[in-house]
């Protein structure tokens, strides 16, 4: 099945952008009445046929049009740290949208080693993903915002923040999730949130987790997170 992201997508009929249609017709080496997959990352999935063939442009006519595909019965909204590998933070994205998110926002923390990211990049990595795993609906990455600002936009879901200091009390998130709601959860940086940060958020209604006995790395607990939220969802 060959998927392509067409965000733009409004009418019945459509034509590719310049790198998708070289990738339709060189790559894939598609042509003439062949029927592709189209998603515009909004819940709408098409079926539709190439009538058109282009140096820059393939024309596709849409033949099947569903709406609000698969759509999911929660929202997910992670804020993490950016990594200072930029690799893991990506390798983040792309699974956490193969297994299910809504929403990522990079915050800059007290203890963060990397402060600059290529949102571009980024999004291609979730575009990508989003086309593999054959969702209709396209994660938002939002800015990167620092933490105190972040606190200070109004936030009406289950708010959570994972943090790994011994001897603080905390909660599973299976303890603190209700199905199909909306849930936003804080990942730090590698050496983790500090005791004013957690203070903070604590103080802004946020509860606290632990993901378990081990240390994870912030990718890694990132995504746990997203698993178990998604899990629990099921």
């Amino acid at each position: 099945m060959h998927v392509f992201y067409t965000p733009d997508i409004e009418a019945t009929e459509y034509s590719l952008n310049e790198e998708e249609s070289k990738h339709c017709l060189k790559v894939l080496r598609l042509g003439m009445g062949d029927v592709v997959n189209l998603m515009d990352g909004k819940g709408g999935f098409y079926e539709a046929e190439i009538i058109g063939e282009g140096k820059r442009n393939v024309q596709l006519r849409v033949i099947k049009s569903i709406q609000e595909y698969q759509k999911r019965n929660h929202h997910l909204h992670i804020v993490v740290a950016p990594t200072k590998n930029i690799d893991r933070l990506e390798w983040f994205l792309e699974k956490a949208t193969e297994i299910g998110i809504d929403e990522i926002t990079p915050i800059i923390c007290e203890r963060s080693e990397r402060k600059i990211i290529k949102e571009d990049r980024l999004n291609k990595v979730i575009t990508s993903a989003v086309k593999q795993s054959l969702q209709a609906y396209h994660p938002v990455l939002n800015p990167q915002i620092s933490f105190i600002d972040f606190l200070k936009i109004e936030n009406n879901s289950i708010k959570m923040i994972a943090h790994c200091i011994d001897g603080e009390p905390r909660l599973y998130i299976s303890q603190v999730v209700e199905p199909h709601q909306k849930y936003t959860v804080l990942i730090g940086p590698e050496g983790d949130f500090s005791p004013k940060e957690i203070e903070l958020a604590l103080q802004n209604g946020f509860k606290p987790l632990t993901l378990g006995n081990t240390r994870l790395r912030t990718e890694t607990a990132a995504l746990a997170a997203c698993f178990e939220v998604n899990y629990l969802n099921r």
